[in-house]
């Protein structure tokens, strides 16, 4: 906890991007510290 916030950490497989973007949101909007991934992507791909 930083002062009043709670940071959370979310991890797990960058395959469910959309559910990281979503928890993410959700718990930035309710007031917490969110750390979470900051690239959806993986070797091999043509977005690197």
């Amino acid at each position: 906890m930083v002062g009043k916030y709670k940071v959370i950490t979310l991890c797990g497989s960058t395959k469910f991007k959309e559910q990281y973007l979503e928890a993410q949101k959700r718990l930035t909007l309710e007031g917490n510290i969110v750390i979470s991934v900051g690239l959806f992507c993986h070797s091999g791909d043509d977005s690197l």
